[in-house]
């Protein structure tokens, strides 16, 4: 074995996107004296879910009391805020509108209300005429403003993580992927491209492929992450001046993803999705990814067929929206009857990390698995852009507690 490279690192934080930044950013402030390294397997960090999504700062309103996902998201979208602006970072509060477009999406979009109060979001149920004063162009029965709501370049954020960290005399290791984590009698022993590199802890921030990092030194997660693609449309010509800012469907409970819904990003673009479909790799932006060790990955785990079983007549609807513009478009309209299918254009993909357990549910919230000397989030889908310096205190806090 080829000796290791450097002395022992107290903590090795793996994956550089803006989880694992945020983690290494908490864990400096909350411990000044230790040291601190990030191996980010990619040339950059942001490199995949973080630099491949809506870029919305959540308000927290979807999500059910008391978990995790509503308390950090609460809190983490006011932090994110304030992060940007103390670092100079594109971002806005622009508040969005969900609106319900039948009759039969009132009862849905009242317990929207009610979930939202509960999580302290204030919202403003408007009338078809006051929802209009938001979205001139939008077509509803009724309404919610959340004012909340803001937009962020999370991969700027990520960036300007990596070099506070740096700054502070932590590492962000780029294009070194992180192998075996061997446990030795003072932590771990972690293969890496350049050497062994020695570890006191060990925090896995992994996304896509958290599970595998988690199974590489010891711990036997109980769900697995399935990749889910979520497709976008560029919206253009005509149609892009129909959408002022961000316009939700009421989230459809039979389904765990929010809808395909309009966003007008920092930049001015306008973009319709995303959907989800369950892709052919982990990084599968588009149908011709495909990797056979994902796939085999995603097909042995018992819980995909129940999954499937579950959620087969969403899922197809999903199907259909992914390979039909046409169809894209028809849902779009559903919230802005104007847009016109020929202004609606493909758009870069992203790819959602969910775990999936055993028995085929969709793990809800943030889950977090504890190891011997080790620490894995092993799920943060959305709003985890939003909390992550949220998220990022609450690991920094579970490792102090273990050092």
């Amino acid at each position: 074995m080829v000796a290791p490279t450097d002395p022992r690192t107290d903590v090795v934080v793996v994956g550089g996107g803006i989880l694992g930044l945020a983690t290494a950013h908490a864990l400096i402030r909350r411990l000044p004296d230790i040291s601190v390294v990030v191996l980010e397997k990619e040339p950059t960090v942001a490199a995949h879910q973080t630099g491949r999504n809506s870029g919305v700062v959540h308000a927290g309103l979807y999500y059910p009391p008391g978990s995790l996902k509503a308390d950090l998201a609460v809190r983490g979208g006011d932090r994110m805020i304030e992060f940007c602006a103390e670092h100079g970072i594109a971002h806005d509060r622009c508040g969005k509108l969900v609106v319900a477009t039948s009759e039969d999406q009132r009862p849905r979009l009242t317990a929207l209300v009610e979930r939202a109060r509960a999580n302290g979001v204030v919202v403003t149920e408007l009338t078809p005429g006051a929802a209009a004063e938001h979205e001139p162009h939008v077509s509803c029965v009724a309404a919610l403003h959340v004012p909340s709501t803001g937009r962020a370049d999370f991969a700027a954020v990520a960036r300007a993580l990596a070099g506070v960290v740096t700054v502070a005399g932590g590492e962000v290791r780029t294009g070194v992927r992180a192998g075996r984590a061997t446990p030795t009698a003072g932590g771990w022993l972690i293969d890496t491209p350049d050497g062994p590199l020695r570890s006191r802890f060990l925090v896995g921030c992994a996304g896509l492929h958290a599970d595998r990092v988690a199974r590489r030194s010891g711990t036997r997660p109980d769900a697995r992450i399935l990749p889910f693609r979520g497709e976008y449309l560029d919206v253009v010509g005509p149609s892009a001046d129909l959408v002022r800012g961000l316009v939700y469907p009421v989230p459809d409970p039979r389904f765990p993803f929010l809808g395909v819904h309009l966003t007008r990003g920092l930049d001015g673009r306008v973009h319709a999705g995303p959907n989800a479909v369950l892709a052919l790799a982990r990084e599968g932006y588009r149908w011709s990814d495909v990797s056979v060790r994902d796939l085999a990955s995603t097909l042995v785990w018992g819980g995909t067929s129940r999954l499937v079983v579950r959620y087969w007549r969403p899922g197809l609807t999903e199907l259909v929206r992914s390979v039909s513009r046409r169809r894209f478009a028809a849902d779009a309209r559903r919230l802005i009857p104007g847009l016109r299918t020929g202004d609606l254009r493909r758009a870069p993909s992203g790819v959602r990390a969910q775990a999936v357990d055993r028995r085929g549910e969709l793990v809800d919230d943030f889950h977090l698995v504890a190891g011997e000397r080790s620490l894995h989030v092993l799920n943060a889908p959305s709003p985890a852009a939003t909390a992550s310096l949220e998220i990022g205190a609450l690991v920094a806090d579970r490792v102090a507690a273990a050092l």
